[in-house]
């Protein structure tokens, strides 16, 4: 008993008898667009680096006002084009592999998407294609094209490593949110409710008001910038990271105390997360060469140079 060869539009389309004349085609545009293993292959990446490049010096050209006022219409003419290019280009990306979805789903595929979408936006939101710098991120495919697999071997225990150690990460987060909110609490209350803090009373013209033995009088006086505890805990962050803008600061003795330990405290707490990541990528080294080949079917890469199916979904190379 033979069994029943299944409907054509059930099947793949690489593998649908009618559309056996597409395949060259498609494995063709596949090859030249995700790989950069051919001539063309490279010649084409090549030429998209450079696009992108240009079209990002476009519109850092565009926010300078007096370059734009001088040549507004050849930049604005400049993004149009590169965005329709790009937009061609990211089209004939989803029309060449096996399964679409995943390619919009990969992180390059959403890049791309992100990439072609602020010049849309700004015929609703004037001033959404200064957006159009996130094509710089697409430049990431330059380690690829110029089979620097080092690199990509690097990248790929990079990522491997933040998975990994994205547990410690969250634990120390919280950590530090819990710490922000005590220190903030702590602040607005030495601070921002003038209990230690009293400033001499002025009259009217500006001269200061005396007691009875001829001393100043003072009141308490709210510190600026402390008056609430989300506005406490913002100086908190900036202190604790060691930035310290200077736009808020304590001027009471408690507080630049509190300050003086959260400082030290901040210091330390720089090399936990530096500490974890460092530990997962040593034990995650590894020297062996990866190739540039993208699988036709979830479009996702770094696979061992004798592959002959993807590491990731099984389908061939």
């Amino acid at each position: 008993m033979t069994q029943e060869t299944p409907p054509s539009e059930h099947l793949d389309p690489f593998d649908r008898p009618k559309e056996a004349a597409l395949v060259p085609w498609r494995h063709r545009m596949h090859e030249i667009i995700f790989e950069a293993d051919t001539p063309l292959g490279k010649a084409f990446d090549v030429a998209l680096l450079i696009a992108i490049i240009l079209s990002v010096l476009a519109v850092l050209l565009e926010s300078v006002a007096w370059i734009d006022e001088q040549y507004h219409a050849a930049l604005l003419t400049a993004e149009w084009v590169f965005t329709v290019l790009f937009t061609v280009e990211y089209l004939l990306r989803l029309l060449c592999v096996r399964r679409p979805t995943a390619y919009a789903r990969s992180f390059f595929g959403v890049v791309d998407l992100l990439s072609i979408l602020p010049t849309y936006i700004s015929l609703l939101f004037p001033g959404a294609q200064h957006l159009l710098v996130i094509r710089a991120l697409r430049l990431l495919r330059l380690f690829r094209v110029f089979k620097l697999a080092r690199y990509l071997r690097e990248a790929e225990n990079l990522l491997a490593s933040l998975k990994a150690a994205w547990s410690k990460v969250t634990v120390f987060i919280v950590t530090v949110v819990i710490l922000v909110v005590i220190v903030g609490a702590m602040m607005n209350l030495i601070e921002g409710s003038g209990a230690f803090n009293h400033a001499p009373v002025f009259e009217a013209d500006g001269t200061p008001v005396l007691d009875e033995s001829g001393r100043p009088v003072t009141a308490p006086t709210p510190t600026p910038g402390f008056e609430s505890i989300p506005s406490s805990m913002y100086w908190a962050i900036v202190t604790m990271s060691t930035v310290g803008y200077g736009d808020i600061a304590p001027v009471t003795f408690p507080g630049k105390v509190v300050a003086s330990l959260l400082i030290l405290i901040g210091y330390s707490l720089i090399i936990v997360p530096t500490g974890v990541l460092s530990a997962e990528i040593a034990t995650r080294s590894s020297r062996r060469a990866v190739s540039t080949q993208v699988c036709p079917t979830c479009s996702k890469e770094g696979h061992e140079p004798n592959a002959a199916h993807c590491k990731f979904c099984g389908a061939h190379l």
